[in-house]
């Protein structure tokens, strides 16, 4: 395969990026031209959001190709077009044939949650201080370990483990997203889980991962979740929650409790205000600007 390397201004990232992609390039992706450098720009944007941008204010924009001569004829087709005069060409160079399975496999590691809760690839062994260990792969539906929201929301799971002391008892996972934290509750001794999600790949995701770690998860769309939880878990986003805010509390049962995340925490006081009819939000736990918060019924 063949690597060609371009570089653009940051207003012409999304044309070029499509321009190669329509030019049937493997793949295509955008880097700062400026990183390790004084000039290096960071990029944050919430999970599911569009990015705040589309590139670098100097973005290398790297397309994989087939052959030299596809990434030839793609490189000779670009520079007919107008907006290419803004554009540079860095180089076309051979990329060594890879394990591209195992590269990939090794840049995901097992992910502590607490010294005895860890996150475990199939293709890795459980260190051994894991007392508890939740299988999980990399896949399409969000919720691998490794965002500080899934550790917060893992580690009320796993400070509630006693059913004597909480109740996780009869547990709704809201969003479920891969199924972490149903799997979760399953694991810390909870016996009667609903997952539920709107995308239908999100609730096949998490019936095989629930199988996967031999737990008993339902999984369905929201609307095959009924009656009340002594546990409703929420890991989604800011707005979503405010929206939601009424039909999650009356999901909580008498005693139970309500665990929200996917929250910044400049949006705490927003999202208080959403629940002050039903309920008091507190900030259970924080970590790199997100924050976790409960309520109990």
């Amino acid at each position: 395969m063949f690597e060609l390397r371009l570089m653009c201004p940051e207003h012409q990232v999304e044309t070029l990026s499509e321009a190669l992609d329509a030019l049937d390039a493997l793949s295509v992706s955008v880097e700062d031209a400026d990183a390790q450098t004084d000039a290096e720009q960071a990029l944050f944007g919430e999970p599911g959001m569009p990015p705040p941008k589309e590139g670098w204010q100097r973005s290398r924009v790297l397309a994989l190709y087939h052959s030299r001569d596809q990434a030839n004829d793609a490189l000779a087709l670009l520079q007919a077009q107008d907006f290419f005069i803004e554009c540079e060409v860095l180089g076309l160079q051979e990329v060594p044939e890879q394990d591209w399975v195992r590269l990939t496999q090794s840049q995901f590691a097992p992910v502590e949650i607490t010294p005895e809760l860890w996150i475990v690839p199939s293709w890795h062994e459980p260190p051994a201080q894991a007392r508890i260990v939740i299988r999980l792969d990399p896949g399409l539906a969000f919720g691998t370990g490794t965002h500080p929201t899934t550790r917060m929301c893992l580690r009320w799971i796993a400070s509630h483990e006693s059913a004597g002391r909480t109740g996780l008892n009869r547990v709704l996972d809201y969003g479920c997203g891969s199924g972490i934290l149903a799997i979760g509750a399953a694991k810390f001794g909870a016996t009667d889980i609903d997952a539920v999600d709107i995308d239908p790949a999100a609730v096949e995701s998490t019936l095989l991962n629930a199988q996967a770690n031999h737990v008993a998860v339902r999984t369905g769309l929201p609307e095959s979740a009924s009656g009340v939880y002594q546990t409703v878990l929420a890991n989604i986003l800011a707005t979503p929650l405010k929206v939601l805010a009424p039909l999650l509390w009356s999901r909580a049962a008498p005693g139970g409790a309500l665990v929200l995340a996917g929250i910044l925490e400049r949006q705490a006081e927003e999202l208080k205000a959403a629940y002050a009819p039903y309920c008091k939000l507190t900030v259970a736990d924080a970590e790199d600007g997100w924050i976790l918060m409960t309520a109990m019924r």
